[in-house]
């Protein structure tokens, strides 16, 4: 019995050493495919309205219905907007089967984040506060390994993003979806005039650049602490050789 728990506990703590750096990285992801501003932004850099040929008024309401449809239960993304003084569906057949595949894997990534958020709340609350099973120091090592583990995957996918958004980009396609709908064309869908290639480029890096900025605080808190409790064990052991008489 106490092998299988301690079996049990090796496999939960690591177990919380993966799900910490995936949850920076979903919460993040998550972030940006609800921010409005951030869609907003990208449309003014990319001159979406010149591509298109629609005007932002149109493509920023078109972005929340994005939004929106990534929240909502609708299978079918319709966005309806006035193009050439007509109103007009903004996408086509083609893209708008895409944006189902997309919007099957942006709430895988929602539900990862939520599952990745509940076990490590539990683990924290359960383990270390409640049951008090283990001393707060192993808590503070076990997130710096999540960190580092979550440093080491970052900087790879951010090498290679760097080194070659473009086949990275292509890469990721073929592997998270099992049809070619993702293969747009830049001169006539207006999914790919308002969101190109350097646009996903830019929301990769912003999701890096957010991960590594929690794990660097995940880090720092976790090594305050090992520091402090490291001097407070110093001050007890001192206390301890100097006897109750001192």
């Amino acid at each position: 019995m106490a092998t299988g728990m301690r079996v049990l506990a090796k496999v939960a703590a690591a177990c919380f050493v993966v799900a910490l750096p995936v949850l920076f990285v979903t919460s993040n992801v998550r972030i940006l495919a609800s921010d409005a501003g951030f869609y907003e932004s990208g449309l003014r850099k990319h001159d979406a309205d010149r591509a298109t040929g629609i005007a932002l008024t149109e493509l920023d309401r078109s972005a929340q219905e994005i939004i929106e449809y990534f929240e909502n239960d609708a299978e079918t993304l319709r966005i309806v907007v006035s193009e050439n003084g007509q109103e007009a569906p903004l996408f086509n057949a083609r893209e708008v089967e895409h944006m189902r595949d997309v919007k099957s894997l942006v709430r895988l990534v929602y539900r990862v984040n939520e599952i990745s958020l509940a076990f490590v709340l539990a683990y924290v609350t359960g383990v270390f506060l409640w049951a008090r099973e283990r001393p707060l120091r192993e808590l503070a090592w076990l997130a710096l390994g999540g960190v580092g583990a979550g440093v080491v995957v970052l900087g790879a996918v951010g090498a290679l993003a760097i080194t070659g958004f473009d086949s990275a980009w292509t890469q990721f396609h073929e592997l998270a979806f099992s049809n070619d709908l993702w293969q747009l064309d830049p001169d006539t869908d207006h999914l790919i005039q308002m969101f190109p290639e350097k646009f996903w480029e830019e929301a990769t890096l912003t999701v890096g650049v957010m991960a590594i900025a929690e794990a660097v605080a995940t880090a720092a808190l976790a090594t305050g602490y090992l520091l402090i409790a490291r001097q407070q064990g110093g001050d007890d052991r001192e206390r301890a050789r100097a006897g109750p008489g001192s």
